[in-house]
Formats: structure tokens, C-alpha cells, sequence
């Protein structure tokens, strides 16, 4: 992947944040950018789904409790679901999911990887660090 400089910060990856929680949001593209990620976010898995397909990320960064569509309620499923679409659909089968999650026993790991996450990413996510090497794992070129 080519670099390219912007305030002496290099672009690393194109990033798709879905995530309902606007504090969450606020925080992590913040975070992200000062690093040199590209983010799109997507607020339910409705639109994580057709937004995936039509930009193509480097990396998803999934929140496994957020609202299947836009009119729904919060769903502690949707962000797996949306998961298991992603990774059916040979468009974006190939583009890493890191969950976003609270929930971290040995039982919710193994569902979230059945339903196909790369990885999994406790919350809160501290320290930031954590999460800036799971990206460096799966993004391409020099992350």
C-alpha cells in the first residue's frame, strides 16, 4: 500500500467503524484518525452490510450489540449477524472483522468466532494500544 503523508501521520488503512454508540464514535475516530486511519462508520448492521459491499474496507471494526436496522432497537445478535454476512458474500468474505465487545467469556468467544470475527477486541478498549496492534495484525502494507 502506498503511503501517504498527511500532518506527518501516515494513512494506514481504510477502517469501517459500526458502532450505535455516539460517545464510542466520537472517541475511536478520533483515536483512529490521529493514527492515520481512514474511517467510515456505519450505526446498524443494515447499513454495515451495503456499506462493506459498496466501499470495500481494509478492516471492520464490529460492535456485536447494536440495532439490526436503522429503525430497530439495540440487538445483542445484530453485529454477529452482520458478521456472518459479510463473510458469506464473496465480496467482502476476505475483509477482516475485529468484534467490539463487553462480553469476553470463553462461550461468547466461541460464538463470535462461528459467526466468522478475526479477532476480538474487549471493551472498553484500554489500553488504545491494544486495539492500534489487532488493526496492525490484519490491515495491509505497513501499518
Amino acid at each position: 500500500m502506498k503511503e501517504i503523508l498527511i500532518e506527518n501521520q501516515s494513512l494506514m488503512a481504510r477502517i469501517l467503524l459500526v458502532e450505535d454508540d455516539e460517545d464510542n464514535i466520537s472517541l475511536l475516530t478520533r483515536l483512529l484518525e490521529h493514527h492515520g486511519h481512514i474511517l467510515s462508520v456505519a450505526t446498524d448492521g443494515e447499513s454495515a452490510v451495503l456499506r462493506a459491499q459498496e466501499e470495500r474496507p481494509e478492516l471492520v471494526l464490529m460492535d456485536l450489540e447494536l440495532p439490526p436496522t436503522a429503525d430497530d432497537p439495540p440487538d445483542p445478535n445484530a453485529g454477529l449477524e452482520a458478521t456472518r454476512r459479510l463473510k458469506a458474500d464473496p465480496l467482502t468474505s476476505g475483509i477482516p472483522v475485529i468484534a467490539l465487545t463487553a462480553h469476553t467469556m470463553a462461550h461468547h468467544q466461541e460464538r463470535i468466532a462461528a459467526a466468522g470475527c478475526d479477532a476480538l477486541q474487549e471493551k472498553p478498549i484500554y489500553p488504545f494500544e491494544n486495539l492500534l496492534s489487532k488493526i496492525a495484525q490484519f490491515a495491509p502494507g505497513d501499518v
